[in-house]
């Protein structure tokens, strides 16, 4: 694991988006194209706008995305369908985008797509109930299954009303389609943007935490041999640094 602190969430998204493009771009140069991983959330702004500035053969590389509420309309605020649309793939001329529509049956079709062959980068944001994708606390950490469908715990549906994406927490569906801790874990290189005083807790709590704990999912990615942590003074602001537990690689 590598942790980066930043000043503010600009200076974080920057760097982040650096990180993903060199990465991106010795993809394509070893094997051709690159395959990419996308998280959504206000935490993700910073990071995405800087990226889609940053100069990478994009017409070589297929994106996938984390995860989609059960069955939301595109049309929708908190649609992250529309929110990649509209802030990544309207941008850069990707060679193809799969995205989660948050329809169960649409499982199969994607986990095929998905494992065609291993994702280069996985940008994994961490939720402020440090959850990795959708998977919130106790995380099923065991399964094997690249998507799966999850129910939201009230803590998630808060933090989706407090960034502005719902009216109030009833307004919240009560499930997602959710990429899975373990597919998350295939990604050969995984970058988590994670700005913001909200996140704090859940910064403090993964790095502070000894093992891989399912009710902290992001301690999983502590486990990943290729895990970058990008923070900024704010979501750093509870990290003791003689707490920090440093993780061997994940089998």
């Amino acid at each position: 694991m590598n942790l980066h602190i930043h000043q503010d969430a600009a200076s974080l998204g920057r760097a982040a988006a650096a990180l993903t493009a060199s990465l991106l771009r010795d993809a394509i140069e070893k094997r051709g194209a690159a395959r990419l991983v996308l998280s959504t959330g206000s935490s993700q702004f910073e990071t995405l706008d800087a990226l889609v500035r940053e100069d990478v053969d994009w017409k070589k590389v297929t994106m996938f995305h984390l995860d989609e509420y059960v069955a939301l309309p595109e049309s929708h605020p908190a649609s992250f369908r529309k929110y990649l649309k509209e802030r990544f793939i309207s941008k850069v001329p990707l060679r193809q985008a799969y995205l989660v529509d948050g329809d169960p049956a649409s499982i199969p079709a994607l986990t095929k797509a998905l494992r065609e062959a291993p994702i280069d980068v996985g940008l994994i944001g961490i939720g402020e109930n440090a959850h990795i994708a959708f998977n919130d606390p106790p995380a099923d950490l065991d399964t094997k299954e690249a998507y799966i469908i999850v129910n939201l715990n009230d803590r998630c549906k808060r933090q989706q009303v407090g960034e502005g994406w719902f009216a109030g927490v009833e307004d919240v569906p009560k499930q997602a389609v959710s990429m899975t801790a373990y597919q998350i874990m295939q990604c050969r290189h995984i970058i988590s943007s994670v700005p913001h005083g909200v996140k704090a807790k859940a910064v403090a709590d993964t790095l502070h935490s000894s093992r891989v704990d399912p009710m902290i999912p992001a301690t999983l990615l502590k486990a990943h041999p290729a895990f970058d942590l990008f923070v900024d003074r704010d979501s750093a602001a509870q990290i003791v640094p003689e707490k920090i537990v440093w993780f061997g690689d994940w089998a």
